[in-house]
Parts: C-alpha cells; sequence; structure tokens
C-alpha cells in the first residue's frame, strides 16, 4: 500500500527538514506539509501544502478527512522557553493538538503516529548522568510536563485503542536549514550564525551547563527509523531516549575556534533558561533506542560543528 503522510508543523525546525527527507524517500506527492501559516518557498512548491491549526479540531478533521492519511507526524508545538512566558496557552496548543490528533487518527484507522517528546520530561530530581529510560520525572516547565502527560496519553491510546503511537524524546536539535523556535538548547544554534556572521556570540547559558544534543541529519534519521521498525520490536510506547553528544557552551566554543581562530565567546550574568538547563540531564542511556531499533550516533561534536559551518556559509 502507498504511503500518504500527514506533517503537522512542518514549518519548524524538524519539520522543515523531515518534508524534505520524506519526500525524497516516498515522493512529493505523498507527503502532506501543513502548519499554522504560509511555508517556507522549498515547501510550498515541493508538494502538497495545508494550513492547519490544532487548535481548530473542525479544520483538522477536514484534512484528515480530505487526505486519509497512512502515517501522521504531529510536531507543532511550543517549546520551553517561549511556553514559560505564555503557558497557559503552551499547555493548551500542546495537549489540545496532541489530543485530536490521537483521537483522528483512531476514527480515520491511521496505521502509525509519530509525536516528538524531550529531554524536558526530566526535572531536578532525575538523574543527570547517563539519565535511563525509566527513572522519576519531575519536570517543572509548563513544556516538560505537557510533553510527560503526551508520553501517558499516547501508550493509554495504544493500549486502549490499539493506535501505533511512535516517539522519541529529542535532547537539543542543531540544524543549519531552520531557525530554532525558542527552546532553551537554542544557544548551541544561534552561535553558528553569530561566529560566521559577528566572530563573537554571548550564551545565555553559563560556560559548564553541559546538554545531550543532536545534529539534525541523526534526529531525522533516528525518527524514520523509528517509524520504519516493525512493530513487535518496540518496548516503548511512552518515549524512546535519545542521547546524542553532550557538550557545554565552552567546549562548542573552543570546537569553532578550530576553525574561525578569532572567535569571541562571552556570558550573561542571568537568564531565565539557564534555571530551566540546570533541571536537565547532563546526558542520556539510550539503550533501549539502541536495542529496540538498531540507533547509532553518527555526528559527534567535531563532526557536527565541521558540517554546521560549511553549510551555513552557503546561506548567510
Amino acid at each position: 500500500m502507498s504511503e500518504k503522510i500527514l506533517i503537522i508543523g512542518a514549518n519548524g525546525q524538524i519539520g522543515t527538514e523531515l518534508v524534505k527527507a520524506l519526500r525524497n524517500i516516498h515522493g512529493a506527492e505523498a507527503v502532506i506539509a501543513s502548519d499554522i501559516k504560509s511555508p517556507a518557498y522549498a515547501i510550498r512548491n515541493s508538494g502538497p501544502y495545508e494550513i492547519a491549526n490544532v487548535l481548530d479540531r473542525d479544520n483538522l478533521h477536514h484534512i484528515f478527512e480530505k487526505h486519509r492519511p497512512t502515517q501522521v507526524y504531529l510536531l507543532a508545538a511550543i517549546l520551553s522557553a517561549v511556553g514559560e512566558q505564555k503557558p497557559k496557552v503552551a499547555w493548551d496548543l500542546n495537549m489540545t493538538g496532541l489530543l485530536s490528533v490521537l483521537d483522528f487518527a483512531v476514527e480515520f484507522k491511521v496505521a502509525k503516529v509519530f509525536w516528538p517528546s524531550s529531554i524536558a520530561v526530566f526535572g531536578p530530581h532525575s538523574p543527570q548522568h547517563d539519565t535511563p529510560q525509566y527513572c522519576v520525572m519531575d519536570p517543572n516547565t509548563v513544556y516538560g510536563f505537557s510533553k510527560l502527560a503526551g508520553e501517558r496519553w499516547c501508550e493509554y491510546y495504544f493500549e486502549k485503542y490499539g493506535l501505533d503511537v511512535r516517539s522519541i524524546r529529542y535532547p537539543g536539535l542543531i540544524g543549519w536549514r531552520a531557525n530554532p523556535g525558542g527552546g532553551t538548547t537554542d544557544y548551541a544554534v544561534h552561535i553558528f550564525h553569530e561566529a560566521l556572521k559577528t566572530g563573537k556570540y554571548e550564551s545565555f547559558l553559563s560556560a559548564g551547563t553541559a546538554l545531550p544534543m543532536m545534529y539534525m541529519d541523526d534526529a531525522i534519521r533516528a525518527t524514520i527509523t523509528l517509524m520504519d521498525a516493525p512493530a513487535d520490536t518496540l518496548s516503548i510506547r511512552s518515549s524512546y531516549n535519545l542521547g546524542g553528544i553532550s557538550f557545554n557552551p565552552e567546549q562548542l566554543a573552543d570546537e569553532i575556534k578550530k576553525h574561525i581562530p578569532n572567535f569571541e565567546m562571552s556570558y550573561v550574568d542571568s537568564d531565565p533558561r539557564q534555571a530551566i538547563a540546570d533541571s536537565w540531564p547532563k546526558s542520556i542511556d539510550d539503550s533501549y533506542a539502541q536495542k529496540d531499533w538498531g540507533w547509532q550516533l553518527e555526528f559527534d561534536l567535531a563532526k557536527m560543528t565541521a558540517d554546521m559551518l560549511v553549510n551555513l556559509k552557503t546561506i548567510i
């Protein structure tokens, strides 16, 4: 059976890259991109596109009815830093959007649903090093506990309705094709832009704040690998840990200096995103993903830095 894939939130950091990757695999007409605003030129002109607001159930239902997707990727969300400025808006969008998509996926017999979770589900009492798949989870941001609640809903719909929902707890994501969307880990994207534009960057996180991060190429590959995995090989229906590479702003700056020797790094005295970062893990154990669907990281810090700078030079 040919696939009909609906991507909701296609204009964002993940969606921009996922649309391109899935259209390369399945063909342009098989992948319907959608978002609340008119998309970037490349997405708009390379295949079907729908304006979709996840808070508008009637509009969303119409899109499901029109396209009858076999797979759905729900990427629309308000991220950590923005979510703390608008907590109830973030909760409403993150939760209502997910529940509507899960309901319509059951109604229209969608074969597979992907929904991204995050390392934000962990909190100050979670183990900070090699954070395991199962542990204390006490997130203290609205983004974090909306993702934790979302994980429970995903597993609930799998158990109660047999809906094949799959999920990854993404670490911080670094890519060059799209701008970041308001997350705590965004410094690791901005720093590359500023290094090339001005030769200096002021980090809103302190020099030693280590966080799990991942290059976008690896994140997209992980997402598609998980979605392609046979259902009977998957032991987790909440969300899989994904570890990536752990580094701090100082280590990233040192790596950039190998390519831009005069690059200068400074740090702000205080920023609300620091407290969010301090509550998150420093490194992640993703052994379940390795065992269940063969996950292996390809980009380390050096390889990612070199690739980011080469590609960003072409668009800045």
